[in-house]
């Protein structure tokens, strides 16, 4: 990579002389270290690496989040089922995601080492970590409770994730809010008792919000969790369905304040 060594530094040279050419030269030269690193990040080896990557980080957290209050609840086995089912797994997909979700729930696991595998698989990609958190969190919550043990265990993977506790409890509170949008017995749209205050939660801002920044928070939200976005990212194909529901959340949650605002 040397393109952007070269253009600097011509255009260095002719705007400030031998001084421009140097500054060019450095310039260019940080141009060159960012393109390589995106290219190489986007090569198709890289996120066959970041797929399977995440199909374990996934799992092994899965098992850990599961047993971290002592047992693992009916709920969260047949969560962790529904998941692996809308995956299609091969059998011998299924039986390394059994695995995988057995050695995380060992006593011994200690989630560090699987997170820094993941780290450095993904090159810390924002919205990698964001996803790989949010499946922990729809685990931890598939029981319809939250105790403190299951709590401090997400705060230990966010934590190690790079997130704050605070951003974290946000999370927790969007995810919550989502959740009433998932249509009751079968059926589309909120749940009975949905509110417009769950609504907002769902998107993340305070009912005061102007409508410009309501978009603007809308849209980041159906941007983070395309499923073109994130399988071009790395999140495996088969893995971006519940991320295609949240998207149908954050969509219904949208319309209910619409037309609260009798916005178009």
């Amino acid at each position: 990579m040397f393109y952007g060594k070269l253009i600097g530094g011509v255009l260095g040279l002719l705007v400030l002389g031998p001084l421009g050419l140097l500054i060019g030269l450095f310039v260019g030269h940080l141009f060159d270290k960012g393109l390589w690193q995106t290219l190489r990040f986007a090569s198709p080896e890289n996120i066959a690496r970041i797929k399977q990557s995440f199909f374990e980080s996934t799992f092994l957290l899965s098992g850990y989040m599961a047993k971290a209050d002592g047992h693992i609840s009916q709920q969260e086995i047949d969560h962790t089922e529904m998941v692996i089912s809308q995956m299609g797994l091969s059998a011998e997909q299924r039986k390394r995601a059994i695995e995988l979700f057995r050695e995380g729930s060992a006593a011994n696991f200690q989630p560090e080492p699987a997170i820094s595998r993941f780290l450095e698989a993904t090159g810390g990609q924002q919205q990698l970590k964001q996803t790989l958190l949010f499946f922990q969190i729809s685990l931890a919550m598939a029981d319809q409770a939250l105790d403190d043990a299951e709590r401090d265990a997400l705060n230990r993977i966010a934590t190690l994730l790079g997130f704050t506790r605070a951003q974290l409890e946000q999370m927790l509170r969007m995810a919550q809010a989502q959740g009433h949008f998932h249509g009751h017995g079968g059926a589309a749209g909120p749940e009975p008792g949905t509110t417009l205050e769950d609504a907002y939660e769902a998107l993340g801002v305070s009912k005061d919000v102007d409508d410009k920044s309501l978009k603007r928070a809308y849209r980041k939200l159906m941007s983070e969790n395309h499923p073109d976005k994130l399988i071009a990212q790395g999140v495996p194909e088969d893995m971006v369905k519940m991320a295609t529901e949240k998207s149908q959340d954050i969509q219904a949650a949208y319309e209910m304040i619409k037309k609260s605002r009798g916005m178009k």
